[in-house]
């Protein structure tokens, strides 16, 4: 399986109405110093199947990979709240690195805890 395998393999595992950062994916895919490589592959992804719209800035920010407030609205839809910045809420829609199903307690944790705070 190659890396941007392994990055969409996580990119379809995040839930409607949650995001993740490209930092984020690359330090679940095991390569904390990946983040562009994660943006690289999701760039340059074409399967419908991969929710690329999922993953922001580490701030929360869209990409303009959409083209103007595409990727925002597409959130939106999906019940992401942004602040007056144009920042998506990460205190809301964080994604906790957790495969769907996973029980929270179940001590398989992947969350992902930068310490920044607008990681968090």
């Amino acid at each position: 399986m190659s890396y941007y395998d392994r990055v969409y393999g996580l990119v379809r595992q995040i839930p409607e109405g949650k995001c993740a950062s490209y930092g984020q994916l690359a330090l679940l895919s095991g390569s904390p110093r990946a983040a562009r490589v994660v943006g690289s592959a999701l760039r340059l992804c074409r399967d419908p199947s991969v929710p690329c719209h999922r993953v922001l800035r580490a701030d929360g920010s869209p990409t303009c990979a959409f083209g103007p407030g595409v990727q925002r609205a597409m959130l939106e839809a999906e019940g992401v709240f942004f602040t007056a910045e144009g920042r998506a809420d990460w205190t809301r829609c964080m994604w906790d690195g957790q495969p769907p199903g996973l029980r929270r307690n179940s001590g398989l944790s992947t969350a992902y805890h930068s310490g920044d705070p607008a990681d968090q």
